[in-house]
């Protein structure tokens, strides 16, 4: 049986899961990538093919040219589109991100999934529960990280960046580091409000 106290330990560090956009420069060792990692592959899989790669960006040119794309794309389009849609506080956040924030970061994980392992139906099934796996665990070494797909948009680029083969599909880019401040537990409504008893209009 499991101990009550890693449980609570558990749901203590999924609390306080956010994302963060600003790093300081202080570096990441290898040790706690590879600690971060061998968690995401822990994971489930589709049918337990486990087709995630997980590209560690640390060189500096290679890092900088994939900010850049994440702030064109930005600016071609997420800007307009999330304007409209997020209250000026956490626009203004992401933003700041999105111009250089996101840049500090020492380590970006680009997380691709491997369609010769995984078909098109089940690829987001296997990849997402990796990366929050990945999040998860970046959050209880006191790492800060963050899930972005933006750069997606420049797909084109990104592979031919990382040299990426056909059959690897980007996912999304993560960046990891040293938080430059600390975040509180994050802001969210109360699960009750959103369980239900065996029907959907049966409330918990």
């Amino acid at each position: 049986m499991n101990d009550p106290d890693d449980e609570s330990r558990f749901v203590a560090v999924a609390s306080l899961q956010r994302a963060h956009r600003q790093f300081t420069d202080a570096k990441v060792g290898d040790a706690l990538i590879e600690q971060i990692v061998a968690a995401a592959v822990r994971a489930p899989s589709a049918e337990n093919q486990q087709p995630w790669e997980f590209i560690v960006v640390e060189d500096p040119a290679a890092r900088s040219t994939i900010s850049e794309l994440m702030e064109q794309a930005w600016k071609t389009g997420g800007q307009q589109w999330s304007q409209a849609r997020l209250e000026p506080s956490l626009f203004a956040e992401v933003e700041s991100a999105m111009l250089g924030g996101f840049a500090t970061a020492p380590i970006l994980i680009v997380a691709c999934c491997d369609m010769l392992r995984a078909h098109p139906s089940t690829a987001p099934s296997s990849m997402f529960p990796a990366i929050q796996n990945l999040l998860l665990a970046a959050t209880a070494l006191g790492l800060g990280s963050a899930l972005t797909t933006i750069a997606l948009r420049y797909d084109v680029e990104l592979r031919e960046l990382l040299a990426l083969p056909d059959h690897l599909a980007i996912v999304a880019v993560i960046p990891i580091g040293w938080p430059a401040r600390l975040l509180g537990k994050s802001r969210r409504e109360p699960a009750r409000d959103h369980m239900h008893r065996d029907q959907f209009p049966t409330p918990w």
